[in-house]
């Protein structure tokens, strides 16, 4: 998408900014409910509501105020910023409202529900999202939360040098199956570890209010597998192509790239790999991502233009660029169904639909609207995703494309060349204005992490992912890709083990992060 403000855009944006004030002030409080350490009851939440929308009536009809400047702005402003906030208080108490109940706790339920996503094997045993269909306690029915975690562990002792088996063996688990289980069921807890993993907003961000593991001893009722279903057809496909992937190829951690590239199992990467990849700040390049879903984006759509110029009644029934925006958008849709539906692909899809939108509606923003309507219309699908470090990653990294990008190549270069600097110029920039961020969230930046990106884009880009995603149906192609994937394993660890590969210090200040942001995005500007 052109995001370049031409003059009659820019000149627009300046007088009337209502828009993105408008769209500011949602983020803001929504950002602000987020903060809450409890939840208000229901007034609380409708009070707010109701004022935030009287002044957006108001400031709509223009009649009740009469307002011009920043004080129209500050009032559009205060309207989307209660509305933000009321909305996200609202749907945490519907959410709330279908929490586990206490006096379930450590209570052994036996439930039948069906298996929603591929499950996750590992040495412990077995997990996998199970969607409840009923539940009962000593032979009455009780109500449960509509998905659960679910583990089914392996375990066993030793008496007298002969292995005595505690639980029965996981099962052949499969996506769409319907199961009978008995299940010990928790409310979510995760660790309280400062800035460590969050265990329980990712369950939340998932629909998951209760964790629980499958009673299978011998003196428990045995497991039963009821039938298949064809409730999630996606997810049975998907864990048989990951079947077929380590089937085919025989180094078990190349198999788990290349499954975590085909079909976003990113639990299938060994953590010694993880070490490397942090290291070397090329974590974004191994996982179903923001960057891999748009540049899928990009080739899809010019392969759909340019295979609908071929055809002169194809482009007298809908453009040429018009069919390779929906072509682009609509085949990363499918990329992002297909290789999981994670978070950031369904961020990723609502922002490139967003510019779609844009675009094939004639308007020319100027870039700060286009950037705070892509992150508007993310926070209001998962207002929680603000919690998530891969959100603001992702989100400073588009807006400093948006405000550097001068739309042109050096003078003179056009061509090869010319996308190849464009793309090594965008790498630089991104990585200074990320690096004081990246300190911020996890107290760690990879130095070496430009030239790992510089080497590594390209050819996961354009070598492994291709030939990853081909070996679906041209199973041979794994074996291709996993030597791609050994040739970029080796390189990068050379570069991990390097003197200062990354820099560790302990977190800063709220101040002097915002600050070092702040200098990371103008040092950016300054260099573009």
């Amino acid at each position: 998408m052109d995001t370049a403000p031409n003059s009659h855009s820019s000149h627009t944006g300046n007088q009337q900014p209502g828009p993105f004030v408008a769209l500011l002030g949602w983020v803001l409080g929504t950002a602000l409910q987020l903060q809450q350490s409890a939840l208000w009851p229901l007034s609380g939440y409708l009070l707010p509501a109701l004022v935030g929308a009287l002044l957006v009536a108001a400031l709509w009809r223009r009649r009740g105020l009469r307002l011009q400047g920043a004080r129209r702005a500050a009032v559009w402003l205060i309207a989307a910023a209660s509305l933000g906030f009321a909305c996200t208080g609202l749907r945490c108490l519907a959410y709330d409202a279908g929490s586990l109940d206490p006096a379930l706790e450590g209570r052994d339920v036996l439930l039948s529900g069906v298996v929603t996503d591929m499950p996750q094997r590992n040495e412990a045993g077995l997990r996998f999202t199970l969607a409840v269909d009923s539940a009962a306690l000593d032979g009455r029915q009780v109500q449960l939360p509509p998905r659960l975690d679910v583990g089914w562990y392996a375990g066993g002792y030793s008496l007298a040098g002969e292995q005595v088996s505690l639980q029965r063996q996981p099962g052949d688990v499969r996506a769409g199956e319907r199961w009978r289980l008995t299940v010990r069921l928790k409310a979510p807890h995760g660790s309280r570890n400062p800035q460590g993993f969050d265990y329980e907003l990712w369950l939340w961000e998932r629909g998951v209010q209760a964790t629980g593991y499958v009673r299978a001893g011998a003196d428990d009722p045995e497991p039963q597998r009821l039938e298949q279903t064809w409730a999630h057809p996606v997810a049975l496909l998907r864990q048989s192509v990951r079947e077929r992937i380590y089937a085919q190829v025989e180094q078990r951690q190349f198999a788990g790239l290349i499954a975590a590239l085909v079909v976003g199992d990113q639990g299938a990467i060994d953590r010694v790999d993880w070490d490397v990849f942090r290291a070397t700040g090329i974590s974004h390049l191994v996982s179903i991502s923001g960057l891999h879903i748009t540049i899928f984006a990009w080739g899809a759509a010019w392969l759909v233009g340019w295979l609908w110029r071929r055809s002169g009644r194809l482009c007298l029934l809908l453009p040429a660029p018009q069919a390779a925006l929906f072509g682009g958008v609509f085949l990363a849709l499918a990329y992002a169904v297909f290789s999981g539906w994670g978070l950031p692909a369904q961020r990723t899809c609502l922002m490139l639909a967003t510019l779609a939108f844009l675009r094939l509606g004639g308007a020319r923003w100027p870039w700060p609207q286009v950037w705070m309507l892509a992150c508007a219309v993310v926070v209001v699908a998962d207002p929680w995703a603000l919690l998530q470090a891969g959100f603001w990653l992702s989100f400073v990294a588009v807006g400093v494309l948006f405000a550097t990008d001068a739309g042109m190549s050096p003078s003179g270069v056009s061509g090869l060349r010319a996308r190849v600097l464009d793309m090594m110029r965008e790498q630089w920039m991104i990585t200074l204005a990320l690096s004081p961020l990246s300190l911020l969230l996890f107290g760690q930046v990879s130095l070496v992490g430009l030239l790992a990106n510089a080497l590594a884009i390209p050819w996961v880009t354009l070598v492994v992912t291709p030939l990853a995603m081909l070996g679906v149906l041209i199973p041979p192609l794994w074996d291709l890709a996993a030597w791609a994937v050994g040739l970029m394993a080796q390189l990068l660890r050379s570069l991990a083990l390097w003197p200062w590969a990354s820099l560790s210090l302990a977190q800063a200040p709220l101040w002097a992060g915002v600050a070092g942001v702040l200098g990371g995005l103008v040092l950016a500007f300054v260099v573009s």
